[in-house]
């Protein structure tokens, strides 16, 4: 038996252990309070038939999992940076595989979502997550992390029966560039040749890669969507998000930048914005992926809304079950296909050669140091039809320096003392940004942006202006023990009790 009909044969043997999910939500636990909004959609007799839910504390998720009762609760996962090489050798993603594990196994989740995406590039550290380079070796490498990943899932001995919950990389959006040798949907493609998971097909992330691969100048919406469904492994989709895009804070924010302004022969420079409305065009596209007969094995539609205001949410899901409430017929109820043996339970793990896996580790490097702006493009990555970097300069300019500086905490509302010292020393807070990407830094322990943030703003001082190290140090101290405290609150404090 061939190698992809192997993996093909042991996808569908994990997806009989998936349940109907049916319509629901995709959201953190923090924002949007998720009991204060569970309480509201209970008001409005709105009821989602499941809730996927962010990484958070186990003690966040075992109540979340308690309030759910009968829901359903599948995980979205973070920290697995799937698409780097070696990266399953890392004693780091070994922890976080088995974090995972845990936290699958409290909310009792039947599959985890992961980003086909990093937020940690050769060194480099970023807020939002950054694409793969689309090629065949990067494609090789997400196959291979997969299989790891996977194999440690089924391995772990916390799950109900037994039964190691399904792997779902979700297509990831697409900011103002991509980079690859290879049509998008060609690489998750040679993906699920290669490894048995699922998908997640993100429609807002699907309408960024219609605006920043350049699709739009040669074809219309609807044919940029039936040509990528054509060529996607579409019979791998699981689960469907659909969440809002919008024009991105940076042009006001970042001193020195101007704003944008729209040009009409242009879609919009939208981007994936979870907080903002869903614009009415992404149901159209998710209508006609959902009339694709290709679709064959989809278990979950989901609104993700982390960040969202709770009236928002109710709105926009109130509406969305409505429309959408037939989706889940009789028709495309699952169907059992096989049945359970070794043959099916594994695959062999197919290793990509130390050449293959040294190139992509120059290329990723290479990639990391382009967008960062320490260097221009090139190599084929960069400069093949494939590849679109007519906005670049945008995500170099504007997208990053507001990351830095204001995503995910605002600098100088974390250090409003030191930041205060440097502005009478007369040290440009810019210089931040330039000091995070001067070379590549060795992050130990689960990745967590913020303290990232705190940590390498601590030595930007350290470097920039010695003097000021003990004002940072005790503004760091103060951060963190007041990030820890949030995230490990009592039941009390908040209601779950």
């Amino acid at each position: 038996m061939e190698t992809s009909d192997l993996v093909e044969r042991s996808f569908l043997r994990r997806l009989e252990q998936v349940p109907l999910h049916g319509l629901g939500l995709s959201l953190d636990v923090y924002s949007p309070d998720i009991f204060t909004l569970l309480g509201t959609l209970c008001q409005r007799q709105v009821f989602p038939d499941y809730m996927e839910i962010f990484r958070a504390v186990p003690a966040a998720l075992a109540a979340v999992r308690n309030r759910m009762g009968e829901g359903l609760t599948p995980y979205h996962g973070e920290g697995l940076w799937l698409t780097q090489p070696g990266v399953h050798e890392d004693p780091v993603f070994l922890k976080e595989v088995d974090e995972i594990a845990r936290h699958l196994s409290v909310l009792d989740s039947a599959w985890l979502t992961h980003e086909c995406a990093a937020k940690s590039i050769a060194g480099y550290s970023y807020g939002t997550y950054l694409p793969p380079l689309y090629t065949e070796a990067g494609a090789a490498v997400v196959a291979e992390n997969a299989m790891v990943a996977q194999t440690m899932l089924d391995r772990h001995d916390g799950f109900v029966n037994g039964r190691s919950p399904l792997l779902l990389l979700e297509l990831p959006p697409l900011t103002y560039f991509v980079a690859g040798t290879l049509p998008i949907p060609t690489f998750f493609r040679l993906i699920t040749q290669a490894a048995p998971c699922g998908l997640v097909l993100d429609v807002g992330h699907l309408w960024t890669v219609f605006r920043y691969s350049g699709a739009w100048r040669t074809a219309s919406l609807e044919q940029f969507v039936d040509g990528f469904l054509e060529e996607f492994p579409l019979h791998r989709v699981v689960q469907i998000h659909v969440a809002g895009l919008d024009l991105h804070a940076a042009d006001e924010s970042v001193p020195g930048v101007c704003p944008r302004r729209e040009q009409t022969d242009r879609p919009p420079s939208w981007i994936d914005a979870h907080g903002a409305p869903i614009p009415p065009l992404l149901f159209e596209m998710l209508d006609r992926i959902l009339g694709n007969p290709r679709l064959t094995n989809l278990r979950g539609l989901a609104l993700e809304v982390d960040t969202k205001a709770v009236p928002l949410i109710v709105k926009e899901f109130s509406e969305f079950q409505e429309r959408y409430a037939r989706v889940f017929s009789q028709g495309r109820r699952p169907k059992k296909t096989l049945c359970w043996d070794e043959e099916t339970q594994t695959t062999q793990k197919q290793c990509t050669s130390a050449a293959v896996r040294s190139a992509l580790e120059s290329a990723y490097e290479r990639y990391a140091r382009v967008v960062s702006g320490q260097a221009e493009p090139g190599g084929p990555e960069w400069t093949q039809p494939t590849a679109c970097i007519d906005e670049l300069d945008l995500y170099r300019s504007v997208y990053l320096p507001y990351e830095v500086l204001f995503w995910g905490g605002d600098v100088r509302a974390m250090f409003p003392e030191s930041c205060g010292r440097l502005d009478e020393k007369r040290v440009p807070l810019s210089t931040f940004v330039s000091f995070w990407f001067e070379r590549p830094r060795t992050m130990e322990g689960s990745y967590d942006f913020f303290l990232v943030k705190i940590s390498m703003f601590v030595e930007f001082v350290r470097q920039a202006v010695p003097e000021l190290i003990d004002v940072a140090e005790r503004e760091a101290d103060e951060l963190r023990r007041a990030y820890d405290l949030a995230n490990e609150p009592s039941p009390q404090a908040v209601g779950w009790v």
